[in-house]
């Protein structure tokens, strides 16, 4: 298939073919000695302007302002931009004019990477700069960067579509600098949590992706097949039993950032790919986890923000501890003004359908309760809030109440109205755990795709003997978004998940075809340059419309073919 190009796409291409003439390598396989970066620069250069004498500084051509003789550069590499003011005879000394007047006046293009050697000063306007003493080009580009307004170092209207922001997510990050910032601060996020858990004596660890039963979680996972094997195998929905078998064998606390899969559905808060933290902690329970989850968001908001007080759109979230607690009864009493503990499955359904919640048979009570919840209660908790004492139908993982029947010891965080992180006081009893997991399978036979697996090696581990333990998971993509601001979880995704890109059909049509229906030989190409692909296009293009275009290309391609006529045009419409 013929690759079609742009107009600007083909410039380029012909200014390489013309770079390579000159025999100029655009794309140079030697290392460059950068020893700079422009945020250095900007941070050092006003307090002493001795330094920076001799640099040396790759990055992207962002602008270009040519005037004759001398010109200025934006260049921006990982850490900001800098303008360069590059003097023709200061990188041509020789007679050669070369590299300034051909080379970097018309065949290289914004988007192109260079390198180049010189002294850092400040012009007559006041803006720290580049003198450029030696340019060298260090990589080609041969497709247009999208165009973005700007105006003294701020941007306006920035690329906004989604579907180039998600799928060329490369591109974006080159013309979008506020979308950098977002993955250094997730970045930043990450690394102030792994030194408070590793700071209290805390043990990374990995565990598999592939798991030969999904568990830890309630949630339809993605099937795979390994062949060596020759069994079916699941990507984790959860590395929960995993974790929770280390501390089995003797760890007193371990942690994991675990890659997640869940064949589920998408939108604001959801990917099919996600990102957790789980972490399993021996001899405590959910009031201490409680507690640990406070001090490490507080300490997450003032590592960011320097401040507990994080904006969050138009609300402010204050992640000072601590965080209000309430049981999850009273929650959806408060919000619905439904008695949920007093109500068996049956009642829970019609409470549920009455306020125009949607349900089904296969829903035991556990769901049904999440759903009262889901729908009615979690979007009011905007400020951190601690739901707490699930009933036990809902958490097949967590130990019983120590003093409330019919309840379990587990909270989930509401933040922003949206679940952050779910723990648990974790079930050691291997007989409760076993009659649980059988319950799930009720609720599978039921029809339930999200009801768990029996893991019957778990359950071996647990009858070894697993100290009491205290779990947490907290969702780190939802926690990003909370912590820079960003109302969909794509925007902290690199490479979120996308449909298929819709390809350009090949031109399938021959020439011939299009002669068939009256349209000259020498026309054809002039047709296809204006966009039809076959016939039937042409045949539903308005007549007059498509006579201006061919014309306008006739001339603008200076073809020496007959002209058109109206009547010709129509025949071939008809």
């Amino acid at each position: 298939m013929a690759l079609e190009l742009s107009e600007q796409e083909q410039f380029r291409r012909n200014s390489l073919e013309e770079l390579y003439k000159l025999g100029i390598d655009p794309y140079p396989a030697e290392s460059y000695p950068v020893n700079v970066s422009t945020h250095e620069i900007h941070e050092q250069f006003q307090a002493d302007q001795t330094k920076f004498q001799e640099v040396c500084i790759a990055g992207r051509i962002m602008t270009r302002r040519i005037m004759g003789a001398a010109s200025f550069v934006d260049l921006q590499d990982s850490t900001g931009r800098i303008q360069l003011y590059i003097k023709r005879d200061d990188i041509c000394p020789g007679e050669d004019k070369t590299l300034y007047n051909t080379v970097f006046k018309r065949l290289m293009d914004i988007g192109d990477i260079i390198g180049i050697k010189g002294y850092v000063f400040i012009t007559q306007m006041g803006e720290i700069s580049i003198h450029v003493r030696e340019l060298k080009i260090l990589c080609k580009s041969v497709k247009p960067l999208p165009v973005v307004k700007e105006a003294e170092g701020q941007t306006f209207d920035a690329v906004t579509d989604p579907e180039f922001k998600y799928r060329q997510r490369y591109a974006d990050l080159i013309v979008n600098p506020a979308v950098r910032e977002v993955f250094v601060k997730r970045t930043r996020m990450v690394n102030i949590i792994r030194d408070f858990l590793n700071a209290q004596g805390a043990l990374e660890v990995d565990t598999p992706v592939l798991q030969s039963i999904p568990g830890g979680a309630a949630a339809r996972p993605f099937i795979t097949h390994h062949n060596a094997l020759d069994i079916p195998l699941y990507l984790r929905i959860a590395n929960e039993l995993y974790l929770k078998r280390l501390i089995v064998g003797g760890f007193d606390w371990v942690y994991e950032f675990s890659r997640d899969f869940r064949n589920e559905g998408m939108d604001r808060t959801h990917n099919p790919e996600f990102t957790i933290l789980e972490f399993y902690v021996a001899y405590r329970d959910y009031f201490w986890m409680m507690e640990q989850t406070e001090q490490m968001l507080e300490k997450i908001a003032m590592g960011l923000h320097g401040t507990a007080e994080v904006p969050v759109g138009e609300k402010m979230i204050s992640f000072k501890a601590p965080f209000r607690r309430l049981p999850i009864y009273d929650a959806i009493k408060e919000y619905t003004g439904v008695d949920a503990a007093a109500m068996d499955e049956n009642e829970l359904r019609a409470a549920c359908k009455s306020l125009g919640i949607e349900v089904d048979e296969t829903m035991g009570k556990g769901k049904l309760v999440d759903a009262l919840f889901g729908e009615k209660c979690e979007h009011h908790f905007i400020q951190p809030t601690f739901i707490i004492d699930y009933p036990v139908e809902m958490s097949p993982l967590t130990k019983k109440h120590r003093s409330k029947p019919g309840l379990v010891e587990r909270f989930e965080l509401m933040i922003n109205g949206k679940e952050i992180a779910n723990a648990y006081s974790e079930l050691n009893d291997p007989i409760d755990q076993r009659d649980r997991f059988e319950d799930q399978v009720k609720l599978m036979e039921r029809g339930d795709d999200e009801a768990m697996f029996i893991d019957y090696d778990f359950l071996r581990a647990l009858e070894y003997g697993m100290p009491p333990t205290a779990g947490i998971g907290i969702g780190i993509d939802r926690l990003a978004m909370l912590m820079t601001n960003q109302v969909s979880i794509q925007d902290v995704l690199l490479f979120p998940q996308m449909r298929p890109e819709k390809k350009v059909v090949a031109n399938l049509a021959s020439d011939a075809d299009f002669m068939a229906i009256g349209i000259p030989e020498a026309w054809v190409a002039v047709v296809r340059k204006a966009g039809f692909k076959t016939p039937a296009e042409v045949k539903s293009a308005n007549p007059n419309k498509l006579l201006h275009e061919l014309s306008g290309l006739r001339k603008k391609l200076k073809l020496e073919i007959p002209s058109l006529k109206i009547e010709e045009v129509q025949a071939w419409c008809n």
